[in-house]
């Protein structure tokens, strides 16, 4: 590559990872999540969901690096909702914008 060629963009791929719709998040609303090494690999692997700072960066970790199997096995609908203005501010716009474009029910 040199330093001419573009880098493959961040987004590549992001909407095909966001689920159809919030009914099919299937993830727990208490107790603990672990997740592979493949997902968190630097930093906690272990999230209870209860707690809301160990939750924000749970959603966001599998927002960043799960495929939609992760998201719809690990993130709960209600929870997510509630999430979703702090999942705002600390989120790229971009990314923000594709999730709203494909779960309106999250835009503010």
């Amino acid at each position: 590559m040199t330093s001419t060629d573009a880098l493959p963009s961040r987004l590549l791929g992001v909407v095909d990872r966001i689920p159809a719709s919030l009914g099919l998040l299937a993830g727990p609303d208490q107790g603990r999540v672990s997740l592979p090494v493949r997902l968190a690999w630097s930093g906690p692997t272990e999230f209870d969901v209860t707690d809301p700072r160990q939750r924000l960066t749970l959603y966001r970790t599998l927002m960043d690096c799960g495929q939609r199997d992760d998201i719809v096995r690990y993130v709960n609908a209600t929870l997510l909702r509630h999430d979703w203005p702090r999942i705002r501010r600390l989120t790229a716009r971009r990314v923000i914008a594709l999730w709203e474009h494909r779960l309106p029910e999250l835009a503010v």
